[in-house]
């Protein structure tokens, strides 16, 4: 398998579940400072020259959570998915897309006003549309997480590294106050040694 990875992308999360699968692959790094991403040696991996991709075999796969979805059901042996027709299966899917869907789409619109804080982006009233969007949302995650160490299961599966991801960048942000259990929740899943692995180079 091979991974092409830059960092402070979504690649991350991609390479941490790797990390915690404990199975071989081969990093490849872009350096978008270079616009190695835009390479035609890169685009004929992926056309519109994001990050990450992942190659497994003959499967190209594109986006982060298509990714994490394979990979855990790849090597069911690591137990890092539920099994397939189990209670816990269809919350899994719930999580990882409720994550994708609405959790990373309105932590994003934070995240770019943040990259050019002399030119707002947004103004004051799109600024609380997103806010009260984004308090909603973090209340669905902190009602549902409850005093659970995981999302599912009462185990450690891929929906918390595709969770725990983005609710990192939300952190960093500053826009998990009021929510203290998903700031913990952030704290204990970035202690894990994969994460560790993730983020070096």
């Amino acid at each position: 398998m091979k991974l092409y990875f830059a960092p402070r992308t979504r690649a991350v999360r991609a390479r941490w579940l790797l990390e915690e699968l404990g199975v071989p692959y081969e990093l490849v790094k872009v350096n978008m400072a270079r616009q190695e991403h835009t390479t035609p040696a890169y685009l004929a991996v992926h056309p519109l020259g994001e990050l990450p991709a992942l190659v497994d075999g003959d499967v190209t796969l594109l986006e982060s959570l298509a990714i994490c979805l394979h990979l855990a059901d790849r090597f069911p042996e690591k137990q890092l998915a539920p099994p397939v027709g189990s209670a816990e299966r269809g919350p899994y899917y719930g999580w990882m897309a409720f994550t994708e869907m609405s959790l990373d789409s309105v932590v994003l619109e934070f995240y770019r006003d943040a990259q050019s804080p002399e030119e707002r982006r947004y103004s004051d009233e799109e600024v609380a549309r997103h806010r009260t969007r984004l308090t909603a949302v973090l209340d669905v995650i902190h009602e549902g997480l409850g005093d659970r160490e995981f999302l599912v299961g009462g185990v450690f599966t891929a929906a918390d590294v595709v969770m725990a991801s983005s609710l990192h960048l939300a952190n960093t942000l500053m826009l998990l106050g009021g929510h203290p259990r998903l700031v913990e929740y952030v704290r204990r899943h970035s202690q894990r040694p994969a994460v560790r692995r993730a983020v070096s180079l």
